[in-house]
């Protein structure tokens, strides 16, 4: 295998080993020592690959961020329409994925160490700011201009605060029961939009 496959192979087992292990033990228990060993590797190639266990865990957000985009990516090209395309990107955001329980205490985990980490901070920014860009782009079709920033706001509050609940509640009804709720929020958010959008005599 050439080496540079061989890199992104260990790589890849270093971060998949360090998402288990903190989902399991957090980030407080995650020793390297413990997340090279269950990769089957040796903690100098943690040092080598990342340099030090900072430097693995900001590979290890980077890596379950771009596996959320790809999933909004991939649910928002198979949707028909504004609103279609508005609700995909809202339930890649609160698809089983990261609503299971082991994956949802991987983000608690960075999000709490993001208060501590300016590293983790900037991360968590870039994954902040990349939501509210894509809500802003599908509300532009949906809603008055003046009404986006105010409509994507709301609903990142709603997705933040319903995956909080939902992974510290647990349960796969309960998850169900969350994502159909900020459906029903999204709606209503678009039709008061809209409603207030329509001028004096004239169906919204």
């Amino acid at each position: 295998m050439p080496k540079v496959g061989v890199e992104q192979k260990r790589k890849a087992q270093l971060i998949e080993a360090a998402i288990a292990t903190i989902g399991e033990l957090g980030l407080g228990g995650a020793s390297l020592q413990m997340i090279a060993g269950r990769a089957g590797l040796s903690t100098g190639l943690v040092a080598h690959y990342f340099r030090d266990k900072n430097g693995l865990l900001e590979a290890t957000l980077r890596h379950i961020m771009d596996q959320l985009g790809t999933e909004a990516v991939s649910r928002y090209k198979k949707a028909r329409g504004p609103r279609a395309r508005l609700k995909a990107i809202v339930d890649a955001n609160l698809s089983y994925q990261q609503l299971d329980s082991e994956f949802g205490a991987v983000w608690l985990a960075f999000w709490a160490e993001s208060l501590h980490s300016d590293r983790l901070y900037r991360v968590q920014r870039v994954n902040h700011h990349r939501l509210l860009s894509n809500l802003r782009h599908c509300l532009r079709d949906l809603v008055a201009s003046a009404e986006v920033d105010r409509i994507a706001e709301s609903i990142a509050c709603l997705i933040d605060g319903v995956w909080l609940r939902s992974t510290l509640v647990g349960g796969d009804s309960h998850s169900r029961r969350s994502r159909a709720l900020v459906m029903e929020a999204v709606d209503a958010l678009l039709d008061s939009a809209e409603l207030g959008n329509a001028k004096p005599g004239e169906s919204p």
